[in-house]
């Protein structure tokens, strides 16, 4: 992995964990100690608790890719935030899609089945990996899972450790 690849993850984490903190929550980034959680929040008292594993994508790509376990539904307190982290010479935004566990390992499984079922650019199979992959908007997958509903949605998490 390049070094660029590794603290651009890592500045995105630390940006989820800072947006977080700044929403009046606690929240440390796990610095890979912790195999699905890059980042653990917990309201201030530290009784409810959400795990979010962080993925980076560059602004303007039309993918984030985020691997085998996003087809894993790890529960209603575990999220995936993608961040569209911008080149420090790209004039771009931020971006953030807050994205439940559950809808993620949905639509991850869908979208990959039906890869490995339709036929490849010159007809021939596809063959399986670990790969996983996020249309980032204004692309849309196939089967039509669109993102945009996610985008800045922190209160999905909020209220996780609010209830």
């Amino acid at each position: 992995m390049s070094k660029n690849k590794i603290t651009r993850g890592n500045a995105s984490q630390f940006f989820v964990a800072g947006e977080l903190c700044r929403r009046g929550y606690a929240a440390v980034v796990t610095m890979g100690n912790t195999p699905n959680t890059d980042v653990l929040v917990s309201n201030l008292e530290g009784t409810k608790f959400a795990h979010i594993q962080v993925k980076t994508y560059r602004p303007g790509k039309a993918t984030c890719s985020v691997g085998l376990k996003a087809q894993t539904d790890y529960g209603k307190n575990f999220f995936w935030v993608l961040v569209g982290l911008p080149e420090k010479e790209q004039e771009a935004d931020f971006g953030f899609y807050v994205i439940p566990s559950k809808e993620m390992s949905r639509n991850i499984t869908i979208n990959h089945r039906n890869w490995l079922a339709s036929p490849g650019k010159n007809g021939q199979k596809h063959n399986d990996d670990s790969m996983r992959n996020v249309f980032i908007p204004p692309k849309v997958n196939k089967e039509g899972w669109d993102i945009r509903k996610y985008e800045g949605r922190w209160d999905l998490i909020e209220r996780v450790l609010d209830i």
